[in-house]
């Protein structure tokens, strides 16, 4: 059973603009229907993935042990970190609220950076192990980035809310900048990962151990190519 052939051996270029299969024969720069930069890979994939995952983990530290906001009611303030607003809000009665923050500033975040951490090992140890699957929980790392902002809108619907309170004032605080450049980097992180790695190894060795064998010749006789 022969493989099908892939699209570098076939000299193609899937258009990152807009979407065009460009020859690539010439080795041309820009594709011909829309003008973008033509790559056969992203550039530095792993490298960049790598190094915007680290400095996403690096700030996401402070951006759990700072406080997000202060708020002051009637004279008294207090600051909060992510934490204990989810705290906060779930012991007010408000639990839609506070699993909004703790889905899109705990679990999300992590769930990237282990999923990340996961892609970028088992491609460079060259893994044949669950390609479709992986490919499917890069497309999921994707789709969760758009809602990692969920908190910080969260954040200033509550400002806006307390705003509206005469004898009420809420503040920003440094936790709200670190955890928006955890965002920021785990989305580069996502966009620099190329999950055509994934793919990259020549996939000749899985494809002879599933073609049947052939059984020894008796007697002399010519070997049955179809193992029968």
């Amino acid at each position: 059973m022969k493989r099908p052939a892939t699209a570098s051996e076939l000299n193609l270029c899937l258009c990152h603009s807009c979407g065009l299969a460009c020859d690539m024969r010439d080795e041309p720069r820009q594709c011909p229907r829309c003008d973008a930069p033509l790559h056969r890979r992203k550039t530095n994939s792993l490298t960049r993935t790598w190094a915007y995952m680290l400095a996403a983990l690096i700030f996401y530290i402070p951006a759990n042990l700072l406080p997000v906001m202060n708020t002051v009611m009637l004279g008294s303030g207090a600051d909060s970190t992510i934490m204990s607003g989810v705290l906060e809000f779930w012991e007010a009665g408000a639990w839609d609220i506070a699993l909004i923050i703790f889905i899109a500033s705990i679990a999300v975040p992590g769930i990237k950076f282990v999923a990340l951490t996961l892609l970028l090992v088992t491609v460079q140890r060259d893994s044949l192990w669950a390609r479709k699957e992986r490919s499917k929980l890069y497309r999921f790392v994707e789709l969760i980035g758009y809602w990692s902002m969920l908190d910080v809108l969260v954040v200033a619907l509550v400002a806006a809310l307390v705003k509206f309170q005469a004898l009420g004032d809420i503040e920003p605080r440094p936790g709200i900048l670190f955890f928006g450049l955890v965002v920021v980097f785990t989305m580069l992180a996502a966009m620099s990962f190329d999950p055509r790695l994934i793919w990259d190894r020549d996939t000749d060795e899985s494809v002879s151990d599933a073609a049947p064998q052939a059984t020894p010749a008796k007697d002399g006789a010519a070997p049955d190519p179809t193992g029968a």
